[in-house]
């Protein structure tokens, strides 16, 4: 009889636990308005890095490292991959990042899935919407988002690595602005 006290208790104190985590991701979630970090990012094994801001919902700026001048921008519609040879632009809503960026969006998912704690330092959900398979990660400590992993528009398998977090600073009304063709 106490061994089953003993595992109802655990489970009890789990669960607990867990809702604490989730309602904190949710809550620092909630208080960011923008980020900008470091990111690793591996592409089927291709790996670049680089600088982003993120202004939620759906904004994104990234400068890339040693590449040819590689920047991706989304003004919250058109999501553009531009480098010194090639200019793409997309729907935001036909890409994966249309999701990630969306926090309200993401708040609403974190609520009714349950999350999965890895190696007690990542808090991993798995979000299944539109034929996007995504998994989204936070610091286990701070709450913060820390990366993730989806398939982009081209079915490539995309892990993203977010460092150097900072939030809700003052940011450049133009640094959104989808850059031109030529």
């Amino acid at each position: 009889m106490l061994r089953f006290f003993s595992i109802l208790f655990y489970f009890i104190l789990s669960s607990t636990l867990n809702a604490e985590i989730k309602d904190k991701i949710i809550k620092n979630l909630k208080n960011t308005e923008n980020l900008d970090f470091k990111f690793e990012q591996n592409i089927n094994g291709k790996i670049e890095n680089g600088n982003c801001t993120i202004e939620y919902p759906k904004k994104i700026f990234c400068e890339y490292a040693r590449s040819n001048n590689k920047v991706l921008v989304s003004n919250g519609k058109s999501l553009v991959i531009k480098t010194r040879t090639s200019y793409y632009r997309y729907p935001l809503e036909k890409t994966p990042l249309n999701l990630i960026l969306d926090k309200n969006f993401l708040i609403n998912k974190i609520l009714n899935i349950e999350e999965r704690i890895i190696d007690e330092n990542l808090v991993n959900f798995t979000i299944l919407e539109k034929d996007n398979e995504i998994n989204i990660f936070f610091d286990k400590k701070t709450y913060e988002l820390i990366g993730w992993q989806n398939k982009d528009i081209y079915q490539n398998f995309n892990i993203t690595y977010l460092s150097s977090i900072r939030k809700n600073r003052v940011l450049s009304k133009n640094l959104f602005k989808i850059p031109s063709q030529n």
